[in-house]
């Protein structure tokens, strides 16, 4: 990590990266962004099983996309800072050629970008710091253009971001530019935050975050399927994420742990490009 860039991390203000790193129980974080965190769990109680039901969608829409679409590339935006299994691993336990772009805004994901560079022989992984909301300078670098073949089929990963672009920041724009460069057979994964199932904490959740400095805007059922318009759309279509495919063999949770859809509030889709 260059000098340049431990300047850029901010540990005066939460940031949402940290903070989902504190959901999933790891240590790459800071005290504000516990104090954030907390804050959030106190308001939206569900905010732990949240988080790990997102990490198992995207472990399950990695599995079917490599499995049964033939998909050998990701390019996974709003990476966050890694947790093991990382998506190139699951991609990799399936197809061991699989080949993983990862990209993130914050500097303290550079910090950390090492364990996301630990590929399999046969696959390749990269990491470039860039920002979603300039897709064309996210497309165009040297990293993506290295490691991904734009004529082949790729999978554009969105989990857990959509959410932190506004509608002034024009989310469907960027995800329509993104999927313009990918061939037909690529997919695209999103889960995204609801508050379809319980209204009542998210203005104060969504305050929060924007008091750190990172808005969020959380969308209805309608407004996350329009994402997918022009794609077809894997079953179960659009699903709050434990019901997207569930594993046969699901883990016992206590009551408190026990996924609902109002402790969940995420919906997830998985499309295919024709």
């Amino acid at each position: 990590m260059t000098n340049a860039s431990a300047r850029e991390i901010d540990t005066s203000r939460p940031h949402s990266a940290r903070m989902y790193d504190y959901y999933l129980g790891g240590k790459d974080h800071f005290e504000v962004d516990r104090q954030a965190a907390e804050a959030v769990s106190k308001i939206f109680t569900g905010v732990f099983v949240a988080g790990r039901e997102n990490r198992g969608f995207m472990h399950r829409a990695t599995r079917v996309l490599a499995r049964e679409h033939g998909i050998r590339q990701w390019l996974d935006i709003g990476t966050g800072i890694p947790t093991e299994p990382n998506l190139h691993q699951v991609a990799q336990s399936v197809v061991p050629e699989a080949r993983v772009v990862y990209a993130d805004n914050d500097p303290l994901v550079l910090k950390y970008a090492e364990r996301l560079m630990r590929s399999t022989q046969q696959g390749r992984t990269a990491y470039v710091q860039a920002d979603v909301n300039d897709p064309d300078t996210l497309l165009n670098s040297p990293e993506v253009a290295e490691i991904l073949d734009f004529g082949q089929p790729v999978a554009l990963s969105l989990n857990a971001l959509l959410h932190f672009v506004t509608d002034e920041q024009d989310p469907y724009g960027i995800v329509d530019r993104l999927l313009s460069v990918l061939p037909s057979g690529s997919a695209l994964a999103i889960s995204h935050v609801t508050a379809d199932f319980d209204p009542e904490p998210w203005a104060k959740v969504t305050a929060i975050y924007e008091e750190g400095g990172t808005p969020v805007q959380v969308r209805t059922r309608d407004e996350v399927a329009r994402f997918f318009t022009g794609l077809d759309l894997l079953d179960p279509g659009i699903a709050v994420a434990y019901r997207w495919r569930p594993d046969p063999l699901t883990e016992e949770w206590s009551e408190d742990q026990a996924p609902t859809d109002a402790k969940v509030s995420l919906w997830t889709g998985v499309a295919i490009k024709p």
